[in-house]
């Protein structure tokens, strides 16, 4: 397990393949209570809208209501940026899952009061990433 951190986000590569990292991912979202609103299969739509070739890429909407329901009652226009974009791909036969830090998305906003419910979100996003990398590959 290697851990990723880019500007905007931060993330896991694991040793599992792609499809059960997938299932992995949704399962262990849900365990921090964020549901899977919407799957975009982003090789399937390349495919599909410009023949193009591209690794398999699936991007998750991935909600928790709860918090959901803070930060639009904080500001509403922070709709735009719901729900947490949770992204799985392969990469040399191993998983790369990674999620858009809610940190980032409060300071697009410039609203210090949706920094709590960030935090919230960003604490239960990294240990559904921390369950994800402990879960050892299935046979």
């Amino acid at each position: 397990m290697e851990r990723r951190d880019v500007r905007y986000g931060f993330g896991v590569r694991v040793p599992l393949p792609y499809q059960q990292a997938l299932e992995a991912t949704k399962a262990a979202l849900q365990e921090q209570g964020f549901g899977v609103l919407t799957e975009i299969d982003v090789a399937a739509t390349l495919r599909e809208k410009l023949g193009a070739d591209f690794r398999r890429y699936q991007i998750l909407g991935a909600c928790n209501p709860p918090l959901a329901h803070r930060a639009l009652s904080t500001e509403v226009d922070v709709g735009l940026l719901l729900p947490c974009n949770v992204v799985v791909y392969e990469e040399d036969g191993e998983s790369v899952v990674e999620v858009l830090d809610p940190a980032r998305m409060v300071d697009l906003t410039g609203n210090p009061a949706l920094r709590d419910v960030a935090a919230e979100a960003r604490d239960r996003l990294r240990r559904a990433l921390d369950r994800l990398a402990a879960a050892p590959p299935e046979r």
